[in-house]
């Protein structure tokens, strides 16, 4: 340890500093960066490459540029604040820094299973948000984490899920349209908001429609987000690993999905912009599709669309 020099008063001298700390003296530790707990504990798994930031733009364009300049699957981007977060439908995304776990992942599907990753990652947070809470929460269609309450309200949002696709040279109608082949990897960014510790800052106007998970595990604190980080991230090693493993990927992942439903069996309304379909919901197909039987009996399959849960159910 380097001696100070200095003096006050100009007559006298500094006293040296002791060579060695006192007795029962315990230097301060400095906190491991933000991420290293989570790539530690993610070592054996593929989301090992966590990169982790006090604040972007928004993790799903990070990620889309990673994976358009070749990284490769598997990196993580997570941000404590997001400034230019996005929904679905161009909708915003805003949450107070550190308030919510906010990540995307980015993958590389064979194009034939592409569309059943929003279906993995919601299963994948379902079952983390259940591991560290015991809090067992639904799966409402498209992409969203919702909590029932006591079953006599409206569900209300815990986290969204948005997921992108870089499709490959040559699929774009400009260039003449070619649909990807089986063997074609597809690159896919699939990002969450994730609603933690909100506190009082809830807005009021998202109060009856938005949860955090510190509202549900009150009186305990919500868990740590680099806690709940890795058991997601685990989990959905688990969940996308059976997704990609073969031929019956897909309908595994949909059966998980089926289980943790909240939209499954339920009266719904289905607004797909310029028309409605409102009936009851009664499948999801492997691709991620929704099933709809029509008030006139007609079965739908819908690919996008945003679903209202309706109080009556058939």
């Amino acid at each position: 340890m380097s001696r100070a020099c200095g003096s006050i008063g100009g007559n006298h001298r500094a006293a040296a500093l002791p060579s060695r700390p006192p007795r029962g003296f315990t230097a301060p530790v400095d906190p491991a960066p933000p991420g290293a707990r989570a790539r530690a504990a993610l070592a054996d798994t593929r989301f090992a490459d966590v990169r982790w930031t006090a604040e972007t733009g928004s993790t799903n364009v990070d990620a889309m540029e990673l994976g358009r300049q070749g990284e490769a699957e598997g990196v993580v981007v997570v941000a404590d604040h997001q400034t230019a977060g996005r929904g679905r439908r161009g909708r915003t995304w805003e949450a107070p820094p550190g308030a919510s776990l906010m990540g995307t992942v980015l993958l590389r599907p064979p194009a034939t299973v592409s569309g059943a990753t929003t279906m993995a990652v919601a299963v994948a947070a379902a079952e983390a948000v259940e591991a560290l809470t015991g809090v067992r929460v639904g799966l409402k269609w498209p992409n969203d984490l919702v909590w029932p309450g006591d079953g006599t309200g409206a569900d209300r949002k815990l986290a969204g899920i948005l997921a992108e696709v870089d499709w490959p040279a040559g699929s774009h109608i400009a260039g003449g349209w070619s649909a990807p082949g089986p063997a074609d990897r597809l690159v896919v960014v699939v990002g969450i908001g994730l609603n933690v510790a909100w506190d009082d800052a809830m807005p009021e106007h998202l109060a009856a429609t938005a949860v955090a998970l510190d509202e549900l595990t009150a009186p305990a604190p919500p868990p740590d987000r680099e806690d709940l980080l890795v058991a997601f991230l685990v989990a959905l090693d688990r969940t996308y690993g059976r997704l990609v493993a073969g031929p019956s990927g897909p309908a595994a992942v949909r059966s998980a999905w089926r289980a943790r439903s909240a939209t499954i069996g339920r009266r719904v309304r289905v607004d797909l912009g310029s028309d409605d379909v409102e009936g009851t919901a009664v499948d999801v197909t492997d691709e991620g599709h929704l099933v709809v039987e029509a008030l006139d009996g007609m079965r739908r399959v819908l690919a996008v669309g945003d679903v209202v849960h309706l109080r009556t159910q058939r």
